[in-house]
């Protein structure tokens, strides 16, 4: 793991801060779109003066920096002795990537994860392939792009079709898993059209679904408890589509600890761990798991980047869970990332 000579706090400015953090985001626009999803992973305003009014009261003076084409100038112009990224890019595959390696290229520590850790994970398929050498179990799955035919040779029905890079439920619809080739064909063939990407096809795999959050980095990474997500009202299929989160109050409830036996809660923590550190995850993350009828646990897709919606994202979810209050837990995320960088941690 990377590390860093420790270093003495830095003196307060002029106006008492001692620590000068950029806060870099992509927010909502309200883009008129026949898609309905186009925004979901960009936060909104209400986020990220949630995540300022925390980072200020540790004594930090925040910069706001949009992640628009002027960032660049932005961040030479603020000089900021950290930056709390959140921003999730705008265009292309590589696009959680954008913002982490211009902090690299201006040699600017950041909270969370590289642009190559940021790149592999939300390729859903590269992640899979790379976590599979390391016997990480997942679902049987296959890329399909463009309008070529996919094979589904080997593979079981239902499946699940999902954008094969993008997050928080984005072309997940409530009509995700198909039973037969015929509406396979059909939702490939719709969804192609409206993401313009490979989509992912892959086994749906019946039974619990979970996610687990990390926080930390080498001995002081922190696997918080598994949280469930328990439909309350049944559909076909349940699964966590993007009209699912938007209403989570009609559809689910949480479980958080997940109502686990102490071996399986043991191994779904390990096997978290595990990924976190294979795939290089710094200060921290959130993945995906399904534990099917038979017991198997299923790694289904991690994020790097997760959302810190107070009250709404699972990660900020799972953190109160335990204990946890919103301004504590962005103190966990920055501390972490001030002490890999070895620049004393905010009190």
């Amino acid at each position: 793991m990377e590390t860093f000579e420790t270093t003495d706090p830095l003196p307060p400015d002029e106006d008492g801060y001692c620590l000068t953090v950029g806060l870099t985001y992509n927010l909502k626009k309200g883009i008129k779109s026949e898609v309905e999803d186009i925004e979901a992973e960009y936060d909104s305003i209400d986020t990220v003066i949630a995540i300022k009014e925390a980072l200020e009261s540790f004594g930090c003076r925040v910069e706001l920096l949009e992640a628009d084409a002027h960032l660049f100038e932005k961040l030479t112009d603020s000089s900021p002795d950290i930056v709390f990224n959140i921003a999730e890019g705008t265009h292309g595959r590589g696009r959680e990537a954008q913002v982490p390696s211009i902090l690299n290229f201006l040699n600017i520590p950041f909270a969370g994860s590289d642009e190559t850790t940021l790149c592999i994970a939300l390729d859903k398929a590269l992640s899979k392939r790379i976590l599979s050498t390391y016997k990480i179990k997942t679902p049987k799955y296959r890329l399909s792009s463009g309008n070529k035919p996919v094979s589904v040779k080997g593979l079981q029905f239902p499946l699940i079709v999902k954008p094969n890079a993008e997050g928080s439920s984005k072309g997940i619809s409530d009509v995700a898993v198909v039973e037969n080739p015929t509406r396979l064909k059909e939702l490939l063939a719709k969804n192609t059209k409206a993401y313009s990407q490979p989509m992912l096809v892959e086994e749906f795999i019946p039974g619990k679904e979970l996610t687990v959050a990390i926080v930390g980095n080498g001995e002081e990474t922190v696997v918080y408890p598994p949280m469930e997500i328990k439909y309350i009202k049944s559909m076909t299929h349940n699964i966590y589509s993007f009209s699912v989160k938007k209403n989570y109050k009609e559809y689910i409830e949480y479980d958080c600890p997940a109502a686990l036996e102490i071996s399986m809660e043991k191994t779904l923590k390990n096997t978290a761990k595990k990924i976190y550190q294979v795939l290089e995850c710094k200060d921290f993350a959130r993945m995906d798991f399904r534990i099917s009828e038979e017991g198997e646990i299923y790694f289904i897709e991690i994020n790097p980047l997760p959302g810190l919606a107070p009250s709404y994202s699972d990660y900020p979810m799972i953190t109160e869970f335990v204990g946890m209050d919103y301004r504590s837990t962005i103190k966990s995320i920055l501390n972490s990332a001030l002490k890999r960088y070895g620049i004393k941690p905010v009190v």
